[in-house]
């Protein structure tokens, strides 16, 4: 099994760290007449609706 010869210094894995970086969701807008942003694959959380029918019941 591969064993490190050293420890890694602290800037170079902070230097791979600093890779790690969070993206913004990818949103569409949802086919209800108010055209709430959506994240695709989900239902809305306004209208309930998925793909076209309504699949959670809103209050």
């Amino acid at each position: 099994m591969a064993v490190p010869k050293r420890k890694l210094s602290r800037s170079n894995t902070r230097h791979r760290r600093a890779q790690w970086k969070a993206t913004l969701p990818h949103l569409s807008p949802c086919p209800c007449p108010r055209k709430e942003m959506v994240v695709p694959h989900r239902a809305c959380t306004h209208c309930g609706v998925y793909k076209g029918r309504q699949v959670v019941d809103q209050p």
